[in-house]
């Protein structure tokens, strides 16, 4: 299976349609505590609804492959902890795409507290400065979501305020890193 990019702890790889993955996607999604700050998502309520979600993730990628939501796994085990994703933000027309790229990350609630979501997010920033001429690099956020903002300052983001400029103008909080200068 392709690696996207890896940590001493993790392994960021593409979801597949695998029974093992679509069962990760149907129980992490399917909790009210892990999609209450997804703005009009309600959680899944059936187990072929992680076929449908894998479908419009696809759409939500880059064409190349390079932007996408990928899977995060312990490399120890095998087992699949949460999501993470580098992709073009949805602009004010939801679904077209803006040229603002965006770092997420949402894991399973057996997970929250073990500092995967600052791991993968960073794996994927490094990898996006490394090869890419991307200046900056955006984190979206309910206003509510307490534990996603403690990410963005682990990832030295600054805060920019609340914003509609993504997401069909839903309001966010919204955190920016801007490419490291060189030393």
């Amino acid at each position: 299976m392709a690696v996207i990019t890896e940590t001493e702890r993790l392994l960021v790889r593409p979801w597949t349609r695998e029974p093992a993955d679509l069962a990760s996607l149907y129980d992490m999604y399917s909790r009210p505590e892990v999609v209450r700050f997804f703005g009009n998502m309600a959680p899944l309520t059936a187990p072929e609804q992680a076929v449908e979600m894998l479908r419009r993730w696809e759409l939500r990628g880059s064409r190349d492959g390079w932007y996408d939501i990928w899977a995060v796994e312990l490399r120890e085990s095998g087992q699949v902890v949460g999501t993470t994703m580098i992709k073009q933000l949805p602009g004010p027309d939801d679904p077209v795409l803006s040229d603002d790229i965006e770092v997420g990350w949402h894991l399973h609630p057996d997970h929250w507290g073990n500092g995967y979501a600052t791991e993968a997010a960073r794996a994927l920033i490094d990898r996006e400065w490394a090869h890419t001429s991307t200046e900056q690099i955006y984190a979206v956020t309910d206003p509510g979501n307490e534990a996603s903002k403690a990410v963005t300052r682990r990832l030295g983001m600054s805060y920019l305020g609340r914003r509609t400029d993504w997401y069909g103008g839903t309001e966010v909080d919204a955190f920016v890193l801007r490419r490291p200068t060189p030393r």
